[in-house]
């Protein structure tokens, strides 16, 4: 970029502090006499929400001007970008849009900026409880939720109908649905995340909790290789090598993968989360109007199904200068208003009560209802400073399993004892 290019693009973000500031190649404008700058690091704004929203909130607060920062779409290296600054305690960024698995390890470093506060138990009541389950750390609370997610299972309801089958509840219903409805290759019976990243994990989470298990205990302790784990992933691979109602092709799925397959018509159930529903009711999608969700199944003999909490919120920096502003613009942002807002312009997911209620809201999305029931009832993943280090461990072993180099008692095994040696050693 020359000289000129450069004052002209500071020029332009000086007048419109909307737009995404690329700090690797634009300098910070200059800042306005009596006036707040705050620099807010978030992923790209598909849709245009967040944007909307900032200009809505310059409009209510004229002597606070909010900058973007955009960063990657991805969460891990957007998660890198921010522990960058923070190691180095630069001030970078006054606000972060975070992810609901970097809590423990931004709140553990002292990075973030406790909310208790400002946004009280009767403000909290207001949204989704996974949410807030989500948010909290060591007894405290820092991220104020604003996009929620949680996995589902995905069904071709016509397919249902015309059997007269409802939709399962239990694996092993699930199973005999597949094994009676699929034709493959034309038709799968099942597609789900099964690469070894950390969409399988979140899988495996939710059959393993819907099961009785787990991957760590409230004390901290592991249980992936407690026989309720065990007899999770072996559901799975059976899944693929057994019962055989998922293609081989399956052990590189990503969420992006089993929506293709599902969504041209190739699979009768699929586990993913909510962003699929708006793709697959597309004017051209093979499926569209064709497609239910229900709960994920869970074992035998159990009675309640488990889903994976996802989702984004706003966090304060814990070395912000501007934390009343910093506040204020958190707030405003998870106002039911500036969801909806984000539900309208972005097929964001909210995380107030209240919008599952809303006639427009309603209106658009019937889907919402059912919705509704799944993400009240979703569980974060473990609350943990060394999640992420536990999570690449799993995600190795389970990898192993689906492909068929381990039984899922030894991938289980082996898995609980390199994370037992992680949590005796953890990171600094």
């Amino acid at each position: 970029m020359n000289g000129r290019a450069a004052r002209r693009a500071g020029s332009l973000l000086r007048v419109l502090a909307v737009l995404p500031l690329l700090a690797a190649c634009r300098r910070a404008p200059e800042p306005v006499p009596g006036r707040t700058v705050l620099r807010l690091l978030a992923g790209p704004d598909v849709g245009g929400a967040l944007a909307s929203n900032i200009v809505r909130f310059h409009e209510y607060y004229p002597d606070i001007r909010v900058e973007v920062v955009e960063g990657p779409a991805e969460s891990d290296r957007l998660e890198a970008r921010g522990s960058e600054s923070f190691a180095a305690r630069d001030g970078a960024f006054d606000v972060l849009y975070t992810d609901v698995a970097w809590i423990p390890h931004f709140a553990a470093r002292g990075w973030l900026r406790p909310l208790d506060g400002w946004f009280t138990r009767r403000m909290q009541s207001k949204f989704l409880p996974g949410d807030i389950a989500g948010s909290r750390y060591g007894g405290k609370i820092y991220r104020v939720p604003n996009q929620s997610d949680a996995g589902l299972l995905y069904y071709r309801k016509d397919l249902l109908d015309a059997a007269g089958l409802r939709p399962p509840r239990t694996w092993g219903e699930l199973v005999a649905q597949a094994q009676r409805l699929q034709r493959p290759p034309e038709l799968w019976g099942l597609a789900f995340q099964g690469k070894a990243y950390e969409g399988l994990v979140c899988d495996f989470l939710e059959l393993a909790w819907g099961n009785g298990g787990g991957m760590l205990d409230p004390r901290s302790q592991v249980i992936v290789d407690a026989p309720a784990a065990i007899e999770a992933l072996s559901w799975l691979v059976d899944a693929v090598r057994v019962q055989r109602i998922a293609p081989e092709s399956v052990l590189d799925f990503q969420e992006e993968e089993a929506r293709k397959l599902f969504g041209d018509g190739r699979a009768v159930f699929m586990r993913n989360w909510p962003y699929a529903w708006n793709l697959l009711q597309r004017e051209r999608s093979p499926v569209k109007g064709l497609v239910g969700i229900a709960p994920m199944v869970h074992g035998e003999g159990r009675r309640k199904s488990a889903a994976v909490l996802g989702g984004w919120g706003y966090s304060i920096s814990a070395f912000t200068e501007e934390p009343e502003a910093a506040w204020k613009f958190v707030q405003f942002m998870a106002t039911a208003e500036s969801q909806k807002v984000g539900y309208e312009k972005g097929g964001i997911l909210p995380t107030r009560k209240v919008l599952f209620n809303d006639p427009q809201v309603i209106a658009k999305s019937p889907h919402y209802r059912v919705l509704y029931d799944v993400l009240s009832a979703a569980r974060p993943r473990p609350m943990h400073p060394e999640y992420p280090r536990l999570s690449a461990i799993l995600q190795v072993h389970l990898g192993a399993a689906l492909a068929g180099k381990k039984s899922p008692e030894e991938a289980l095994k082996a898995a609980a004892a390199e994370m037992r040696a992680a949590l005796a050693s953890p990171s600094p």
